[in-house]
């Protein structure tokens, strides 16, 4: 398994609700959080197959903004 942590703009749980289904979709349920206490909200997402971009463009599906850490 791989780790991705990507910056989001995922501020709340009602956030959090609103991208689920497209992130359980593309990601896979139980593989992503958001850590909406930190300051950039950072989605880590657990998987073998993604890569940074899909996962960036799964929250951009999900119609919220996804930008690497780095």
């Amino acid at each position: 398994m791989k780790t991705i942590e990507v910056k989001t703009n995922i501020m709340c749980g009602s956030c959090i609700a609103k991208v689920t289904p497209t992130l359980n979709e593309v990601i896979g349920e139980n593989n992503w959080k958001v850590d909406t206490t930190n300051p950039k909200k950072v989605l880590t997402v657990t998987n073998e197959n993604l890569s940074e971009a899909e996962v960036i463009k799964a929250v951009e599906k999900a119609g919220y903004k996804a930008e690497s850490l780095l």
